[in-house]
């Protein structure tokens, strides 16, 4: 259906493989399940991506969506954890060094573990999946309202939209992201997974996902930040050390800025806590941790131009 031919959307954020909360969430919205899919009379579902991984039912999440999409009642973009999907199953392009896009190493395949245990004797279902990945646009331009999954970059957008105006990737780009820094990793890397700052002189910081990193995510839409604490935008904060610390002016030069006069923008990725509201009148992460026993949220989007509190609706997992 054309945009005209629904009387709203409701945008989801992260899954991850938390199916029975979700199904939870789409009868708290007035869905119901019909002939076996989950059916709104006049309103279309829209996932943020990362439907798979950690979790405990990956699987029944992935059937949910899927038979949803199929049926005409959700769309999805992509996660960054569909991406890893491919990338962990795709072989790497000769010469690059790599047998997969995404090497085998333990850090990866603990990010991809639960899901794959859960697929344990269903191979030709799980390929089927991981072909279905391929049909999930890196982003979508609704008019009114744009979802991507971590963060809207107008210039590779368009970059990326001349070559597929569709906004699928296909093999060929995905084996192109193994250079670093080039156009396909640079786009896979900003859409779905955010802007990251180096910590300064080689610093590096463990989460409490037990990763060590040498780098933070950041706000895309901060107008003027001083500090590095002001940018900041994960569940990790920085050490004070570092979060007090100015911003230069080539750094401030070189931020991307999220206007507040463009349209509305969702996102999920971002692991945020506490009562789901807009980050600003235009911008909202749909993300709040639920596979971490916090809460799946939807966004129940009417034609208003300004994001509204009220309209911000989830289940809390206990």
């Amino acid at each position: 259906m054309a945009l005209e031919q629904w009387q709203g959307y409701d945008i989801i954020g992260d899954v991850h493989g938390c199916a029975h909360t979700l199904e939870a969430l789409l009868e708290r919205m007035g869905y119901a399940r019909i002939g076996g899919v989950w059916r709104h009379p006049q309103r279309q579902a829209l996932f943020l991506g990362d439907i798979i991984d950690r979790g405990p039912r990956i699987r029944e999440a992935l059937l949910l969506v899927r038979d949803m999409i199929e049926a005409g009642s959700a769309r999805c973009i992509m996660g960054n954890h569909e991406f890893n999907a491919l990338g962990w199953m795709t072989p790497a392009p000769a010469g690059s060094g790599r047998r997969y896009v995404r090497e085998h190493t333990e850090r990866n395949q603990r990010q991809i573990q639960a899901t794959l245990e859960q697929f344990s004797g269903r191979a030709a279902e799980w390929d089927e999946f991981v072909d279905w990945f391929w049909t999930l646009p890196l982003f979508l331009d609704m008019g009114p309202f744009r979802l991507v999954h971590a963060c809207w970059d107008d210039q590779l957008i368009e970059s990326f939209s001349a070559q597929y105006p569709d906004a699928c990737p296909d093999i060929e780009f995905l084996q192109a992201s193994v250079e670093r820094d080039g156009f396909a990793d640079q786009v896979f890397d900003r859409l779905l997974r955010g802007i990251g700052m180096p910590l300064p002189h080689g610093l590096t910081m463990t989460g409490r996902d037990g990763f060590t990193r040498a780098m933070f995510r950041t706000k895309f839409w901060e107008e003027a930040p001083q500090t590095y604490g002001d940018l900041v935008f994960q569940p990790d904060g920085l050490p004070e050390h570092i979060a007090i610390r100015p911003l230069t002016d080539r750094q401030k030069r070189e931020l991307l800025i999220y206007g507040s006069d463009q349209p509305l923008l969702f996102v999920g990725h971002y692991w945020q806590q506490g009562v789901p509201q807009p980050l600003r009148k235009n911008l909202a992460c749909l993300d709040y941790s639920a596979v971490k026993y916090g809460r799946l949220v939807a966004y129940r989007w009417s034609g208003e131009q300004r994001l509204l509190r009220e309209n911000f609706v989830w289940v809390d997992v206990r």
